[in-house]
């Protein structure tokens, strides 16, 4: 197995047991809401320092539930996460086309000098 296997296969592993040791370990059972984001964790805890709390600003749209905030904040994700991969991947595609066409370059070159030391000799 090669050593970039091993590195892709490690990552994977730690990926899944941040996505599945919170729960099997049973993190936030003594919570209501036990994974909900920073955003209520913050909430929470400015209302317990100071209960008359007033924000600044309030949201421009108000999800009507949390499923579809959850679906909202989902396709936020995807969509970033398709931004960056078409960014990276069209990064690496110009990389490699442009050593395409450095090997080409350095190809013809070396035909032109083989061509040229074959007529000097005639």
């Amino acid at each position: 197995m090669s050593r970039n296997t091993r590195i892709n296969l490690l990552l994977l592993l730690v990926v899944v047991a941040l996505a599945v040791l919170p729960l099997a370990l049973g993190l936030g059972d003594h919570k209501e809401e036990p994974f909900t984001g920073a955003d209520g964790e913050a909430e929470t805890a400015i209302t317990e320092i100071e209960p008359d709390y007033e924000p600044w600003f309030s949201p421009l749209y108000e999800p009507p539930s949390g499923e579809i905030e959850s679906a909202l904040f989902s396709l936020q994700a995807a969509l970033g996460a398709g931004v960056l991969a078409y960014y990276f991947g069209l990064r690496r595609g110009r990389r490699q086309g442009e050593q395409r066409a450095r090997e080409r370059d350095s190809e013809g070159r070396a035909a032109g000098a083989a061509e040229e030391s074959t007529a000097e000799r005639a």
